[in-house]
């Protein structure tokens, strides 16, 4: 069965030609390599391209290793594309297992220190060339966003186009499958959407895929790519991760917490830099503390969310079922999916307890920032009670302003507004539903 990723294709089909390089970005083993080399091809074969207007190279293959070597990849693909009378397609997998080449001839010691990384060919290199040739159009995948997603800009001076590709959506899900909506969800909220495990049909197979995934290819990756020598530390920080999905953390915490798994305590700095490493292999994403009111960032305080449930269930061994949290989880990787960017709110409120006034803090689950307008969302398993109701809208009446507000709730609850305004509808047809830019002109 072939999973069509219409959303994706139709991006990189708006993005044909446009004398840029499109880059394909994501957590391994999401479908960026399939989305190129099958849904793509085949879509551009149907419109008439023939199959030896395609140069495939894959880097995390054997018969293509030698290709990691930039200046043996330039000149494969010049020899490949020397009619300049025809069009090529160049697609590229895994372009980060690239790596650098020392130039020759140059007196390294007649180049400043902060210049040094110059003396060295790169993929970078590379690609830029090939872009100022009219006859091709260049797509590349990485799973690595420290060497692609944060430098387009620079290295390929602005001439870089990026597709971001996640697990599959809820409503990718849902094209895949004969279950019924809210049996699909609990589907869902177990196994995720890594597409070889939604297309395993076997539920021990499904399990021991996904458990493998950290094993085999993500712990591997980042121990590898980042030379780390206690990988140890970063087992102990991913099991942190995943057990507190949706829970507000800080580097200093989440030592502590690693650390009760080691038996010792790991620096605050090699904490930091591991989250950067796990970070950058599309493992988690971060979510920032913004202060609603005094319009401010919290700097170190921020939550992290897994990017696909399914692989953080499995690296749990399914345990901790949290369903309050998962619920949150699915839901912002939603809104990140949808292109929303998204921060999670705090609300200052000065309120008598017990005679006393003081000043607490009360969260906004996510902050969706929509042009020069937002949307408040506080995802909740139900408002049965008066007391629940009144819990859940709290911080979202004291944000001091006018923009709108949602409850996302359990289930496949139909869209309704109280008398405050506030919107309430199920995570169901939220999912399934672009509801915030239909309310948001």
């Amino acid at each position: 069965m072939i999973i069509e990723r219409k959303e994706y294709l139709n991006q990189l089909l708006a993005k044909r030609w446009n004398s840029k390089v499109k880059i394909i970005t994501g957590i391994r083993r999401s479908g960026k390599s399939f989305l190129l080399s099958t849904i793509l091809k085949k879509h551009l074969m149907e419109d008439g391209v023939g199959p030896d207007e395609f140069i495939e190279i894959a880097l995390d293959r054997k018969s293509d290793l030698k290709y990691r070597n930039p200046n043996l990849l330039y000149d494969y693909i010049i020899e490949r594309t020397r009619n300049t009378d025809r069009k090529y397609y160049v697609f590229i997998d895994e372009i980060q297992l690239s790596y650098k080449i020392k130039i020759k001839d140059i007196d390294e010691s007649m180049v400043p220190v902060e210049d040094r990384e110059m003396l060295y060919t790169t993929f970078y290199d590379v690609l830029n060339d090939l872009m100022s040739r009219p006859n091709l159009d260049i797509y590349v995948t990485g799973s690595n966003s420290k060497m692609l997603s944060k430098d387009i800009v620079t290295n390929f001076r602005d001439r870089g186009s990026e597709i971001k590709v996640y697990p599959l959506s809820f409503a990718e899900f849902l094209t895949v499958t004969d279950m019924e909506k809210a049996d699909a969800f609990e589907e869902y909220m177990m196994y995720g959407g890594m597409p070889l495990a939604v297309l395993e049909p076997d539920e021990k197979e499904k399990r021991r895929y996904l458990k493998g995934l950290f094993s085999n290819v993500y712990i591997k990756d980042i121990v590898e790519r980042y030379k780390l020598k206690e990988d140890n530390i970063l087992d102990a920080l991913i099991d942190t991760l995943s057990s507190s999905v949706g829970s507000l953390t800080n580097p200093n915490k989440l030592a502590n917490t690693a650390g009760s798994l080691m038996g010792r305590k790991p620096s605050y700095n090699t904490i930091k830099n591991y989250l950067d490493y796990i970070e950058d292999s599309y493992l988690f994403q971060s979510a920032k503390r913004w202060d609603v009111k005094g319009r401010k960032y919290f700097d170190t305080i921020q939550k992290y969310y897994a990017v696909d449930l399914g692989l953080r269930n499995a690296r749990l061994n399914y345990r901790q079922q949290e369903r309050s949290h998962l619920m949150e989880n699915v839901i912002y990787n939603d809104l990140i999916r949808r292109g929303y960017a998204v921060d999670v709110g705090v609300v200052e409120q000065s309120r008598v307890i017990d005679g006393k006034r003081k000043q607490s803090q009360y969260e906004i689950d996510f902050v969706v920032n929509v042009g020069n307008s937002k949307v408040y969302i506080q995802s909740a398993l139900n408002v049965d009670t008066a007391e629940k109701k009144a819990q859940e809208t709290y911080s979202l009446k004291h944000t001091g302003d006018f923009f709108q507000k949602i409850i996302v709730l359990d289930g496949n609850r139909k869209l309704w507004v109280d008398q405050d305004g506030v919107i309430y509808v199920g995570v169901i047809p939220f999912l399934l539903d672009d509801i915030i830019s239909t309310i948001v002109k």
